[in-house]
């Protein structure tokens, strides 16, 4: 884990981690009719009532948790924090009396104790407030065996405040603080602006995202009840004593074990979670989710548990077109515009500059501003897609406070960046533009060139797109970086960095063949060499897709984790559809490189040959849209195991077609914010 100071924000942002409905207003018994101040607010009352066991019992703890990470975690922070800081809970500054407030804790967890009562879930819920399709805690399970031996193995699962958040690193608008206090990984909602990018991340799916509220919100480690001596709500509500809190570590009282995994817990090597687990009894060497999931785990040699494919669905192909549509959607039409923007206009730009004759004939059209304006709709479609995702539109500023940290952040700032000077190109090529400058004139009466020298626009039009170019490039590299995520497996692959380039290339030569190609037609200039440099862009791009898709397919196909569970749905679910995209690219790249042939050993550029690659842009613009939206609806996370109904895809796919996902009590989350 980094050093704590690195992520600390003041204890001022710390978010409300009050009981109740949440609001700051209120105290740890819920809404009142009256406001109190600040002097009048509890951090948590304890009730006269209070059992024993609700209360923390650690009295030693050990220097360093297994991964070599201290516990005493104010030496992080080489004394620059105070001891006694307060955390403002309630907006209440007084400091609890816990004297191991600053020491790393977590959950224990002992599987053999949970009956599944779900009471966990219910003292969580209850203490948050959280509507019916939130929990910030959950219980799943796995299954195996036969009867008579026939067992089930329950999982409680929070947020495991991690060592290492990968939700903290990946979060744009900085909404994550790992505290000192505790260890705890608290996220503010009133920060979030509802983008959604720790749910990717977080192996867990700690992260809740709300669609109603447009906001992301989680489990707090109950820091307010940890204040006073109280163990988080969930803790105390365990009805079979399977769940238990303290400093990490230290194995609880009448334990013998405290692993770092459990049968349907993702690796812990992606976030050092800060979770222990005692499961003795035996177990089934193959267990499988009751979810629609398609993963089962099986032991290894070493006595661990490893996700496996689980070939629920059958191995039939179908096409289910209208599954194609997710909420994903404007991320869809964001990467495909944003690449195609970038694309369509570094290769004139960059042809012009290398001096190459159709390109530079084409820079002094009065087309060439048109094209740039055209690149530069398309990416702010593209970004505006991007901000109409987000929960709270209206907060998208926010999505550059973690550049430290966010890929998100950085691949926002570089689309910025390329806009930005892209407009500036666009209006210093103006000046020499020969339509723009009759305009300015009849309006005005004053020639352009009176104001801006040509060569002055020139040169800065020149300075800006140098810019432009590398600045697009850099915005594309971090947009394939937010996708290479490790609780994601099927996207954690190289293709995804050939597959958002060959877009690049393929779109972006065929939206700026297709203004060039016909104005230089037009103008009676030789068009052949623009032709050929773009057929040859197009084609490379292709390939680039088409080998990226093969070395993934290959990959995925062989792999016995989430990604080959993705795979299998895209060759089932979805076999038709993939096959089709398949079917579709092949025969397009091989018509591409027959017509390469043909214009370069034989010379044929008449109108049949023109005909023919808009056959193979067309072909392309439904094989991008087709497997971009592939990309987003297969991809299945590293996610705890569900239960019959609760976190259930195929429950909630069921409740959406019989309509019981209308009554909100069923818990099924919208599908649109």
């Amino acid at each position: 884990m980094q050093n704590i100071q690195t992520l600390e924000k003041t204890a001022q942002d710390t978010p409300h981690t009050g009981g109740g409905c949440g609001k700051p207003e209120c105290g740890s018994g819920g809404c009142g009719s009256k406001k109190k101040s600040s002097a009048e607010r509890k951090i948590w009352e304890i009730r006269t009532e209070e059992q024993p066991y609700a209360f923390l019992q650690d009295k030693t703890h050990a220097p360093a948790n297994r991964y070599g990470q201290k516990i005493d975690l104010i030496e992080h922070t080489e004394g620059v924090l105070p001891v006694g800081r307060s955390m403002f809970i309630n907006e209440n500054p007084a400091v609890g009396t816990n004297p191991n407030r600053n020491k790393q804790h977590g959950f224990f967890f002992t599987a053999d104790n949970c009956i599944g009562c779900h009471a966990c879930e219910a003292a969580c819920s209850e203490k948050n407030n959280n509507p019916p399709h939130l929990a910030f805690r959950s219980v799943g399970y796995v299954e195996g065996g036969s009867f008579p031996d026939y067992k089930r193995m329950n999982i409680s699962m929070a947020c495991n405040h991690c060592d290492d958040p990968v939700c903290l690193k990946g979060c744009p608008t900085r909404a994550y603080t790992k505290h000192v206090e505790y260890g705890a990984v608290l996220q503010d909602p009133e920060t979030c602006f509802g983008c959604g990018y720790c749910t990717w991340v977080c192996p867990y799916n700690a992260p809740q995202l709300d669609p109603i509220k447009g906001q992301v919100s989680k489990c707090n480690m109950c820091v307010d009840r940890l204040e006073v001596g109280l163990k988080p709500a969930c803790v105390s509500a365990c009805v079979g004593n399977a769940l238990d809190f303290g400093v990490i570590e230290n194995i609880p009282g009448n334990r013998e074990q405290a692993r770092v995994e459990i049968p349907g817990f993702p690796a812990p090597e992606i976030t050092h979670p800060n979770i222990r687990f005692q499961q003795i009894r035996e177990l089934p060497d193959e267990m499988k989710r009751t979810d629609s999931m398609p993963l089962k785990y099986h032991k290894d040699e070493k006595g661990r548990y490893r996700p496996m494919i689980d070939q629920k669905r059958g191995k039939a192909a179908h096409w289910n077109l209208k599954r194609l549509s997710s909420r994903e959607n404007p991320l869809v039409l964001f990467t495909l515009s944003a690449q195609a923007a970038a694309g369509a206009f570094a290769i004139p730009f960059i042809g012009a500059q290398l001096g190459i004759e159709g390109f530079v004939n084409f820079r002094a059209s009065a087309l060439y501003a048109p094209l740039g304006i055209l690149a530069f709709m398309l990416v702010a479609f593209g970004l505006f897609m991007s901000t109409m995702h987000l929960g709270k539109p209206l907060r998208f500023y926010r999505g550059f406070n973690n550049l430290r940290h966010s890929p998100v952040c950085r691949e926002g700032l570089g689309v910025a960046i390329f806009m930005a000077t892209l407009s500036m190109h666009i209006a210093f090529s103006l000046p020499t533009n020969s339509v723009f400058q009759s305009v300015f004139t009849s309006i005005t009466g004053v020639d352009i060139a009176s104001i801006i020298p040509a060569g002055f626009a020139a040169r800065m039009a020149t300075i800006f797109g140098y810019i432009a170019t590398p600045a697009s490039a850099v915005g594309l590299y971090y947009m394939n970086r937010c996708y290479r995520i490790k609780a994601r497996p099927f996207w954690n692959h190289w293709q995804v960095g050939t597959n958002f380039a060959g877009s690049a290339l393929s779109l972006g030569s065929l939206v700026s063949a297709a203004i060039i190609v016909p104005t230089l037609i037009l103008a009676g200039q030789h068009y052949e060499i623009v032709l050929v440099m773009s057929a040859v862009l197009l084609t490379l791009g292709m390939a680039l897709e088409g080998a990226g898709h093969f070395f993934h397919a290959r990959a995925m196909s062989n792999a016995e984790h989430e990604g080959g569970a993705s795979y299998y749905i895209q060759t089932t679910t979805f076999g038709k559809t993939f096959m089709l995209r398949n079917v579709l690219l092949g025969l397009n790249l091989g018509l591409a490189i027959a017509l390469l042939v043909s214009m370069i050993g034989g010379g044929h550029f008449g109108a049949l040959t023109l005909a023919a690659w808009v056959l193979v842009g067309a072909t392309l613009l439904a094989t991008s849209v087709i497997g971009r939206a592939l990309f987003y609806v297969l991809v299945i996370p590293t996610t705890m195991p569900g239960a019959f109904f609760w976190k259930n895809k195929g429950f909630e796919e069921h409740a959406r077609d019989i309509g019981l996902a209308h009554m909100p009590q069923v818990g099924v989350v919208p599908l649109t914010h």
